[in-house]
């Protein structure tokens, strides 16, 4: 079997670690080992990072709307389901933004939730009233 040296690939793939190791904490930023582990669990860490980045901001979206939602009198639950009745298919991202930017918009928004739960409650009522005779 031939000898192999791996000389530039070796080098090459310890340099990009080191690289990215730049600013670590002692050893985790100058031997190769330490830098390895280290890169590895930064990585990790990014990974699942970049995850819960997206669910933070619904949550965020979600209070934003839950609270402009409670100064006009409906629970953010109510809202959403007032939006669903009425065919306003908008995005939590949409409407948080709508909220803080726009509060004339946003309004309008619950106004027209407000009256398709009005719509549905009518409606429910009067099935169950249908159903009793």
């Amino acid at each position: 079997m031939p000898r192999v040296k791996r000389g530039t690939k070796r080098s090459d793939r310890r340099t990009r670690t080191l690289a990215l190791a730049k600013g670590y904490f002692l050893t985790k930023s100058k031997l190769h080992r330490s830098a390895q582990e280290a890169v590895e669990r930064a990585l990790k860490f990014a990974y699942t990072g970049r995850k819960q980045k997206k669910r933070q901001y619904r949550s965020l979206w979600i209070v934003r709307i839950g609270a402009a939602a409670r100064e006009a009198g409906l629970t953010y639950s109510s809202l959403i389901h007032g939006l669903k009745l009425a065919g306003i298919d908008l995005d939590r991202k949409v409407l948080a933004e709508t909220a803080t930017a726009d509060a004339s918009q946003f309004t309008l928004l619950i106004e027209q939730a407000k009256t398709a739960l009005a719509a549905a409650e009518a409606s429910a009522k009067a099935a169950a009233d249908a159903a009793k005779k």
